[in-house]
């Protein structure tokens, strides 16, 4: 087996439910009431998208978040 780390975001919608992401894999993302039944369907979620991947994985280095305010 080889183990993978990855960044994942998670963001909180209008309904106050929990939604985490995983920029490096498209499509991976998942969503839970609370943060501690966020991690565990998000790792379940990464698993199942690299059952499914089919070329080598390249992984980002980690830089940071920045939130942006635009005024249109």
């Amino acid at each position: 087996m080889k183990k993978y780390s990855f960044t994942i975001l998670i963001e909180k919608d209008e309904d106050g439910i929990y939604v985490a992401s995983v920029p490096a894999l498209r499509g991976c993302h998942t969503q839970a009431k609370t943060i501690e039944e966020l991690y565990p369907r998000i790792r379940e979620a990464i698993g199942l998208c690299l059952e499914v991947e089919n070329q080598e994985l390249v992984q980002n280095e980690f830089v940071g978040i920045q939130q942006i305010e635009v005024v249109v």
